[in-house]
């Protein structure tokens, strides 16, 4: 179980914990605290968020010249079986 939260440090410096009920009463846990301060000066980089159909779109239109010639060479091959793609790149070596 995780539990996330973020907080103002009172001038007191404590803080009280309260544990989910989930966790049953005089259990033995292992409790970790990570303190990382945030810089209210430095700002986060912006995150670039994009739908799946956004990003298909990105990919389709992107500039892969090796793909793309491998698409043509295969595109007028039709249906074909991974051992006949096998024998074709082989034939050259027969």
């Amino acid at each position: 179980m995780t539990i996330t939260q973020t907080v103002e440090i009172p001038s007191s410096r404590s803080l009280i914990i309260n544990v989910p009920r989930e966790v049953p009463t005089g259990a033995t846990v292992r409790l970790e605290l990570k303190v990382i301060p945030f810089d209210k000066k430095e700002e986060k980089p912006p995150t670039l968020r994009l739908t799946k159909k956004e990003l298909d779109g990105i990919l389709r239109t992107a500039q892969t010249p090796i793909s793309d010639s491998l698409t043509g060479i295969l595109s007028n091959l039709g249906d074909i079986t991974a051992e006949q793609i096998r024998e074709e790149r082989l034939a050259k070596y027969l």
